[in-house]
């Protein structure tokens, strides 16, 4: 028991931040009125986020170690938290809200929203770059929020 507190990285740096946006996001998810978006869109939408910021992590954070995130030796609670529950909640959120007329306004909405979160945790030193930087974290935003999820939305509604 002692070795799954000590991985869960309870103790690191900035913790509060993550953790603290993931829960209002989740609650915000699950208490919103689905406008654009059903149960099972959502479900759907949790795995496949979910699955590719996982690979994201994979690649930027384990093999390139371009980002780290709490104890670089640990994937502590925090981490879990940001891979999992910050992208796929703004993921539902941004379907939710999007339609033709306002899907760059929404989409703008989305990166600037995606952005302050990630520099609110590296102010709060949960997050380190090391060879990774905002602009990298814009274009990825501006992919995913702009093209990437557009077309998600299209394929799930099929």
């Amino acid at each position: 028991m002692d070795k799954l507190i000590e991985n869960l990285d309870f103790g690191a740096e900035g913790l509060w931040f993550p953790i603290t946006i993931s829960i209002l996001l989740s609650i915000i998810v699950l208490f919103i009125p689905k406008r654009n978006i059903t149960w099972r869109e959502i479900y759907i939408t949790i795995g496949i986020v979910g699955f590719a910021t996982w690979i994201s992590d994979a690649v930027i954070a384990r093999t390139l170690d371009l980002i780290d995130l709490g104890d670089p030796n640990k994937t502590g609670i925090g981490e879990i938290f940001c891979y999992t529950l910050i992208p796929t909640s703004f993921s539902i959120l941004y379907l939710n809200y999007l339609s033709k007329e306002n899907k760059w306004k929404i989409t703008i909405l989305f990166i600037v929203l995606s952005f302050l979160v990630e520099a609110g945790m590296l102010y709060f030193g949960y997050m380190k770059y090391n060879g990774w930087n905002l602009a990298f974290s814009f274009i990825a935003f501006v992919i995913a929020f702009g093209f990437l999820l557009p077309l998600h939305s299209k394929i799930i509604k099929m």
